[in-house]
């Protein structure tokens, strides 16, 4: 057995209004909260990862974990770049949807043979949409 990566987990984010930020990733995304505190919220993506929304600053201290073990101080620093996988034909919908929730597009991309559209979240996070075929060889 060799040892290999599987994908992304989790991604985490860093929000100096957290109700915003679940609401701004709930409402555009329809993303099921799994877990709610007043320092984070993970969020289900797809099934298949969790994107973590922190309070700014709520995580400056070890944490001591119930069932044992800690889990290291950690506070992102400055705006992200974040991308989801949308579907090719998905485009257009995406693009009327974030219309129609009045979130700016600040770039559309085509890429080797996919395609991005780009937009910020409420702490200027940079989010992108990506199709299928922007990475060579990747799904």
């Amino acid at each position: 057995m060799t040892a290999k990566i599987n994908g992304i987990l989790e991604s985490a984010l860093y929000f100096e209004d957290l109700e915003k930020a679940t609401a701004f990733y709930t409402d555009l995304f329809d993303f099921e909260i799994l877990i709610r505190t007043d320092r984070l919220v993970a969020l289900n993506v797809a099934g298949k990862q969790v994107l973590l929304l922190f309070q700014k600053d709520a995580s400056l201290n070890e944490i001591v974990l119930p069932g044992g073990g800690t889990i290291p101080p950690h506070n992102g620093g400055g705006p992200v770049h974040l991308a989801f996988s949308i579907d090719l034909d998905a485009q257009d919908c995406w693009k009327n949807r974030l219309a129609d929730k009045n979130i700016e597009v600040e770039s559309l991309v085509q890429f080797n043979e996919g395609h991005s559209i780009y937009f910020r979240d409420t702490d200027n996070h940079l989010i992108e949409l990506a199709t299928p075929g922007i990475w060579k060889g990747i799904v």
